[in-house]
């Protein structure tokens, strides 16, 4: 008789995990995930532990230190946490926050009002998910340590006579909190690197953390950051100190561009919640919008951001209306007409016990409640501010009316291109040679610049999977064109009819037929500039295709090496040299040929450099910081050009000729 699995189910299959084990064990659902993204998630809960104690009034500087072995160090100079024993767990406060889930202040009470960390659970996460951990506590004349090893207590609280900090200025501190600590390489393993010293480090990234510090710099105003990098010489430093707050913010995001009123700024409390704005519009035709609740930044929006919008479009369309500059049987302003060429930061405080995330790691606000509190609050500041301000509102108005105007117009134009040949219909452009895959996950659309590597890339590809687009010339500049102009444009609709996706407000990305579309153009002066506009089109037009993670951009070879039937083809000067050593060998011939497009490739040698999974070289379009990535692309697309000027004679001297 066969053995069959047996079907107990008893207590003895029932698994408890005791203090900290649950991090361990599960690590993604604390701090969303252990790539790059969750490394750097744990540093933030550190960060913002201390930029607590800045909103509730206690801190006035913030010290971050990358050091050489890979820990990373965050000083303040705070009320420090308490050290004294708690009355019931007979434990020091310290150790409590430490190692044991939702142990802080902020769980009621008046320690926070305000917090931004991760519900009180962010040290004692962060604890378990490193090597090591020590904090440093200053309270008054003493300071006070103690150890931790993945979440489990080392030594006792103790007063010590040397600190291990070496900032001179925290040294000097009466009162303040240190922590360091070392990630666990078992669970962050993918960044882990190898110092010149032969030890492990972990790869923090400079930038990232930068980001996530002004970002906190602007939203918490005369709150001083000091970032310090001593992992090499010389040690790069940064310090953030921002006196206008979320005003001063909105400003650097219309850096490079023409702005058309003074930033307006609201500011009022609703019982315990306070709602902060600071809005302006500029020339552009694109929107740019951030959101934040206690300083965590909501990257998908929620009923605070949905109130804001709702306010925004009614005041405008109240005003219109009363001020007689929109007729009383006008079509009312929508939604989509208001976002052209605004910038705004909407900013809520509110109790950290009250907040509801939708998801652990806080991407989009749940509340209610909340829409309401921001709709009313910045209806009635609107309201005013236009009554008291006719010529700032005057310039709102007439920014709106004109975006409805090509809203309608790029809608009579979208429906007579659905009448010629269907935008949104089934009839695919005539230069798209598909794929037989319907599944989008597995497809993929190259758009290739010009028809002769386009006919290339059509004979070489796999056409299971594999769909080609040839472009003609250089694309539209759509970093100032409407939408109606797009539509017009050829080479543009082609690309929109192709993804299924539509554009404007009917986009709809359960319709895109590809997870992968790649950029493939030549490696010369004229092939960077093509794709740049294409990225320009993605990036303002069709952006949720960036933030998935669906662009890329093909990376064809620079060199041919060959002797005799022997072929290495080369992607970089430094590769061409190892090939060329590699290949000589007595009196042999050896030829370099250096593609100057993706012409000169037939489909064999397409297929095999450039388009082969197995071979290929792709590199994955995503936004790290959306506010620089902002400021360039209006730099080097916009219409100012002595920014892109001084850009060019800035970086003039790292460019690379191609003659």
């Amino acid at each position: 008789m066969a053995n069959q699995k047996s079907s107990d189910y008893s207590a003895q299959q029932i698994q408890v995990l005791e203090g900290l084990e649950p991090v361990r064990k599960r690590p993604g659902m604390y701090i969303g995930s252990t790539d790059i993204y969750g490394l750097h998630e744990a540093l933030r809960e550190i960060i913002d532990n201390s930029v607590d104690e800045a909103l509730a009034g206690y801190a006035r500087n913030v010290w971050i230190t990358l050091n050489p072995d890979g820990s990373a160090q965050v000083s303040d100079d705070g009320r420090g946490i308490p050290t004294d024993v708690h009355p019931i767990h007979k434990k020091s406060a310290l150790e409590l926050v430490m190692t044991q889930l939702h142990a802080g202040g902020k769980f009621g009470g008046d320690a926070y009002k305000i917090s931004g960390g991760l519900h009180g659970v962010g040290a004692s996460v962060v604890n378990a998910l490193s090597d090591w951990v020590w904090v440093e506590v200053r309270r008054g004349p003493k300071v006070y340590r103690q150890r931790y090893e993945r979440g489990i207590v080392k030594s006792e609280v103790e007063v010590v006579k040397e600190s291990l900090i070496e900032l001179d200025a925290v040294k000097k501190l009466t009162q303040g909190t240190t922590t360091t600590f070392f990630p666990d390489s078992s669970i962050f393993t993918h960044f882990i690197e190898t110092n010149e010293s032969g030890k492990q480090t972990f790869g923090w990234d400079f930038d990232f953390i930068k980001k996530i510090v002004r970002e906190r710099a602007y939203l918490v105003p005369k709150l001083y950051f000091h970032i310090y990098d001593n992992r090499q010489e010389p040690v790069k430093e940064m310090n953030y100190y921002f006196e206008g707050g979320i005003v001063s913010l909105v400003e650097k995001m219309n850096d490079n561009k023409e702005v058309l009123i003074k930033p307006i700024y609201i500011k009022k409390s609703d019982g315990e919640v306070q709602v902060e704005v600071a809005l302006q519009y500029n020339d552009s035709y694109t929107e740019n919008v951030e959101s934040y609740v206690n300083v965590i930044n909501t990257v998908n929006g929620g009923s605070h951001l949905t109130g804001f919008r709702m306010a925004l479009t009614r005041a405008i369309n109240d005003y219109g209306k009363k001020s007689g500059a929109f007729k009383a049987d006008m079509e009312p302003m929508t939604g989509d007409d208001t976002k052209e060429g605004l910038t705004a930061v909407v900013f809520i405080k509110m109790p950290q016990d009250n907040i509801q995330f939708e998801g652990q790691t806080k991407g989009k606000l749940g509340n209610s409640e909340i829409q309401s509190v921001v709709n009313t609050i910045v209806k009635e500041a609107l309201t005013t501010y236009f009554e008291e301000n006719p010529s700032e509102g005057k310039r709102v108005l007439e920014k709106v009316y004109l975006a409805a105007k090509a809203r309608l117009a790029a809608k009579a134009a979208k429906e007579a291109v659905i009448r010629k040949g269907a935008l949104e219909g089934s009839t695919l452009p005539g230069k798209l040679a598909d794929c037989q895959e319907k599944n989008p996950a597995i497809s993929e659309l190259y758009l290739v610049e010009g028809d002769s590597a386009g006919g290339s890339a059509k004979q070489g590809r796999d056409r299971k999977f594999q769909a080609i687009l040839p472009l003609k010339g250089k694309i539209l500049n759509t970093e100032r064109a409407r939408l109606d102009k797009m539509i017009e444009h050829e080479e543009v609709k082609n690309i929109i009819i192709a993804l299924g996706t539509g554009i404007g407000d009917t986009t709809n990305m359960e319709k895109l037929r590809y997870h992968r579309i790649i950029i493939m153009t030549d490696a010369d002066v004229d092939g960077e500039h093509i794709e740049t506009l294409i990225l320009t089109f993605f990036y303002r037009h069709l952006p949720e295709i960036v933030k998935n993670g669906y662009l890329y951009v093909a990376m064809p070879p620079l060199f041919k090496v060959q002797r005799g039937k022997e072929i290495r083809y080369a992607y970089t000067e430094e590769e061409r040299t190892v090939a060329v050593k590699e290949l000589t060998k007595g009196n042999a011939n050896i030829s370099i040929q250096r593609y100057k497009g993706l012409g000169e490739m037939n489909a064999d040698q397409l297929w095999e450099t450039t388009m082969n999974p197995e071979n290929r070289m792709l590199k994955q379009v995503t936004i790290d910081d959306t506010e620089e990535a902002d400021a360039t692309f209006t730099m080097l697309m916009g219409d100012a050009v002595p920014p892109r000027k001084h850009f060019i004679q800035t970086n003039a001297i790292t460019a690379e000729l191609d003659i």
